[in-house]
């Protein structure tokens, strides 16, 4: 696989894994005490020196482990970042579906709200799905390339319904969804906490943002 090559975000990577968000609420229950230590950790690790320069031992350090801890409950550091990303996109998925469907502008508003609070709540291990992805195998990535389309195929199905209606302008559907999506995925980039915006302010915001696009006059 190819190194990945450093870019603008790596300016942007804080100094150490411990940035704070809700991504050790994210694994599922069932797992145990350390599969759920060592995928926190690693988001972590990821987040902050990207996956390739990430080593098992920074892993396991981070979640007060031996070297070897790892190993016992996952095969490589990609299973890791296989098993955070789809864990991540299965979470969004969930969060979308309990926007209320009954009216179209409302929705869609439902749905960027959910989409960017929880993006803003986890923005660390939203960071490593969108950055780090292409260090998967490409049969890890093509499932979560199958879980990304069925995120975006929410969103268009929503505006599309929405114009058909006649609630929204009628618009190239692809290009806004795009945006507004965008609005979710740019700000793990810079989201942080202990900001400005609680995650339901900006999910708000970026709310009406979005139908401000469809209904412009």
């Amino acid at each position: 696989m190819a190194k990945r090559q450093p870019g603008a975000f790596d300016a942007l990577r804080p100094d150490g894994p411990e940035l704070s968000d809700f991504s050790a609420d994210l694994w599922d229950p069932v797992n145990g005490a350390v599969p759920k230590k060592l995928l926190t950790s690693a988001v972590r690790c990821f987040a902050s020196k990207g996956f390739q320069a990430t080593t098992t031992r920074d892993i396991s350090g981070g979640a007060g482990l031996s070297p070897a801890a790892m190993y016992v409950h996952f095969p490589s550091k990609e299973d890791m970042l296989f098993e955070i990303s789809r864990t991540g996109h299965r979470h969004v998925l969930r969060t979308l579906r309990d926007a209320d469907p009954a009216e179209p502008v409302e929705h869609l508003r439902g749905l960027v709200f959910r989409h960017v609070v929880w993006h803003a709540r986890h923005h660390v291990a939203a960071r490593v799905n969108q950055y780090e992805i292409a260090n998967l195998t490409p049969g890890h990535y093509e499932i979560i390339r199958g879980l990304r389309q069925e995120d975006t195929g929410t969103f268009r199905a929503a505006v599309e319904r929405g114009i058909e209606e006649g609630h929204f302008s009628p618009t190239d559907v692809d290009r806004v969804v795009r945006a507004i999506m965008a609005l979710s995925i740019d700000l793990v980039r810079w989201y942080r906490l202990d900001g400005a915006d609680t995650p339901e302010e900006l999910g708000a915001f970026y709310g009406d943002l979005a139908i401000a696009m469809l209904t412009r006059g």
